[in-house]
């Protein structure tokens, strides 16, 4: 399975140039890869205050258009995250695309960023994702979401091979982007593709190097500080060879864990 991570520079608040920009390298992409990603709320960015302008429904004209270009190539396109209004409020939402154009999959962020203050423009979600892509099961994440090894153990448990994580990842900690992304595929023997967009907000700077993590931990391909399409393939016999290879889930002893 070919991977094309979209690692696109977002910029804040300007919403028609991020969508004109994503859906070009969403188009580009479409035929160097049989699935696409992108990072977090990249329509908008992490201009927050506006967000109630800015969301789109469901079925809005990014989906739409997205839907389009699944449909014309042929791809999966896993869509990054949008805020999607919803009655409850204003979601990050993790759209999933199949090949025929139609939502095989949504994932509303579970986990607010209380360190920027998320809870007050994003309403979170209540359930995790997790659905068939291509022969196998994949889940969802959002950015801060890696940061909770429960989560991804729980999608695991539900049968995920495969994680897709959309992030606007800061550079001041990348050092915690690749050891979590290392560390959740290595420890849930899994693949994670981990999708972070370039850039700059008020003197934050994103860090790129979006993620291609093999289930033993290896990093199968990586991006740099600048935008780009990162290519990478995903071999899923690698995650039960990995699971023979290293017993891990034979020697679980989930009934004295609390």
């Amino acid at each position: 399975m070919k991977v094309a991570m979209i690692q696109m520079q977002v910029k804040a608040g300007d919403v028609q140039a991020n969508r004109q920009r994503g859906l070009a390298l969403a188009r580009e992409a479409a035929s160097l890869a049989d699935v696409l990603v992108l990072p977090e709320i990249w329509t908008t960015g992490y201009h927050l205050k506006e967000l109630d302008r800015w969301a789109e429904e469901e079925d809005g004209p990014t989906v739409n258009e997205l839907k389009e270009i699944a449909r014309a190539h042929e791809v999966w396109i896993v869509a990054g995250s949008l805020p999607v209004r919803r009655v409850e409020g204003v979601t990050n939402t993790m759209f999933v695309l199949a090949p025929n154009g139609t939502i095989a999959a949504q994932y509303d962020k579970i986990h607010m960023f209380s360190l920027y203050g998320e809870g007050r423009f994003f309403q979170p979600g209540a359930k995790q994702t997790v659905f068939p892509l291509a022969g196998t099961q994949a889940g969802l994440a959002i950015c801060y979401d890696i940061r909770f090894p429960e989560l991804f153990r729980s999608l695991t448990l539900a049968g995920a091979e495969v994680v897709f994580v959309a992030a606007e990842w800061p550079a001041v900690r990348s050092a915690h982007w690749r050891l979590l992304s290392q560390a959740r595929a290595l420890e849930n023997q899994v693949f994670i593709i981990a999708v972070n967009c370039v850039g700059e907000h008020k003197g934050i700077v994103f860090h790129g190097h979006s993620l291609l993590v093999s289930p033993e931990g290896e990093i199968l391909a990586e991006g740099t500080d600048k935008e780009e399409i990162v290519l990478g393939e995903v071999d899923l016999a690698a995650v039960g060879k990995a699971r023979q290879s290293l017993t891990v889930w034979q020697d679980r002893r989930p009934d004295l864990y609390t």
